[in-house]
């Protein structure tokens, strides 16, 4: 009888614990579901957390088609042509739609800071994010050699910026363009548009020059106006309140008219196609970019790692038009453009790339509710960049070129990986503060 009693008593212990991890594994699933169901909320919650999150993707993207291509290529394995000349599609969609994904992000946030205005509504940067980000992959499905997708890529995009320009050009009129800062941001993102509607065109059938003026403006009229405005306002902030009373603020008024007028300098040598005269405009940016480094008293800032990565990235900044510089007045002189495309890449991946991972990581840091510090994934990112950015360099003066391109665009996406695998997470998962946002 005993022996029953205990067999009876086991069997309904062991009906318990069944029901009872039954219980938990669809309280598990229930929980997941409901995480999964609240994922786009979260993302979207505010408009940094949505655009960078599409801006950590494209990192990755767009170098992953570049990176395939090259290897492809030099491993002697065919890929997808894509319906236009693949360099100048890798130009285009890094610098009007990988970078962009993180200016819009960060624009659409700042903007009301900026001006004393209230944040921007989803209404307003979720069309963003669709336009741009959806068109973004849609035009490198397109790269894989289906113009029809190329195009509609494109043609999404511009809708997106549309969108971008509308939301942003309200806080603008709305604060009268007094922000100085703002109105050079928002006159950098119209020109951009008209630089992505020109590429837009040469897919159509346009002439060359149509994607020559894209590039270039890409280049000189958008992104490198936008990184030296945003850098100009926050790197003296970030600094100043750091350092403290010691620290001597430099943000003249004048810097952002007169880098204006010698990049549209610089932009116009280039449409002409004045390579020679170049240095026309590229010393003077050389010498005006590292007075403002040097203004901004970067020996007083290596600490934290944060606020040290910032003036570093800089740093490349008048290194890339010293470089630019050097190659003109050789050409100048009858000796050809001998450096190639290192002053580019310089500046590309040097500066763009260098400023995005410091940039986007204190913005990270300090909207997700983490100490401003600069953590082992950020810096492991950071430094393996640099080496990226000499492999590149490089690549314009060896024998094998090939290899060193293949080296430098797989050497990218080894670098940026484990920084867009720690970015992701953190813009899919709420605040560690309990803040909205």
């Amino acid at each position: 009888m005993r022996n029953r009693i205990r067999v009876h008593t086991r069997a309904v212990n062991i009906r318990a614990e069944s029901d009872l991890a039954q219980r938990d594994h669809r309280d598990g699933a229930d929980s997941m579901l409901t995480l999964l169901a609240d994922l786009p909320a979260l993302i979207a919650s505010a408009p940094h957390r949505l655009m960078f999150f599409a801006g950590a993707s494209a990192v990755i993207v767009s170098m992953l088609w570049w990176a395939c291509l090259l290897g492809a290529g030099y491993a002697g394995y065919a890929f997808p042509a894509p319906p236009v000349p693949a360099g100048w599609a890798h130009a285009v969609f890094t610098q009007y739609g990988m970078l962009p994904l993180f200016m819009f992000g960060f624009l659409l946030t700042v903007f009301p800071r900026w001006t004393g205005q209230p944040a921007l509504t989803r209404r307003a940067y979720v069309p963003v994010f669709i336009g741009v980000f959806g068109g973004y992959l849609l035009s490198h499905i397109g790269l894989l050699g289906m113009k029809w997708a190329l195009i509609a890529g494109i043609a999404s995009m511009l809708a997106g910026w549309g969108a971008a320009l509308i939301a942003l050009g309200g806080v603008l009129g709305r604060n009268g363009a007094k922000d100085r800062h703002a109105l050079s941001c928002y006159a950098a993102l119209v020109l951009g548009a008209c630089g992505l509607g020109a590429f837009g065109a040469f897919t159509l059938g346009a002439p060359s020059r149509f994607a020559f003026f894209a590039i270039k403006l890409g280049t000189f009229g958008l992104l490198l106006p936008i990184f030296f405005t945003v850098c100009h306002r926050m790197i003296p902030f970030f600094s100043a309140s750091v350092v403290g009373a010691g620290y001597r603020v430099f943000k003249p008024a004048w810097s952002l008219g007169l880098l204006w007028i010698l990049l549209l300098t610089h932009f116009g040598l280039e449409l002409t196609h004045r390579e020679d005269w170049l240095w026309v405009a590229d010393a003077p940016l050389a010498l005006f970019f590292l007075g403002h480094w040097l203004a901004w008293q970067p020996w007083k800032c290596t600490r934290p790692g944060l606020l040290l990565v910032l003036h570093l990235a800089f740093a490349w900044l008048p290194s890339a038009c010293a470089l630019e510089t050097a190659q003109s007045l050789i050409a100048f002189s009858g000796g050809g453009l001998l450096l190639g495309r290192a002053p580019v890449h310089a500046l590309t991946v040097g500066f763009f790339g260098s400023m995005l991972v410091a940039m986007v990581t204190r913005v990270t840091q300090g909207h997700s509710g983490r100490p401003l510090e600069m953590g082992a994934i950020p810096w492991l990112t950071f430094v393996l960049l640099q080496f990226v950015v000499c492999a590149r360099i490089h690549a314009e003066f060896a024998h094998d070129a090939p290899r060193w391109l293949v080296i430098a665009a797989f050497g990218w996406l080894l670098a940026f990986l484990p920084w867009v695998a720690r970015s992701l997470w953190i813009f899919a998962t709420p605040r560690i503060d309990g803040k909205p946002g």
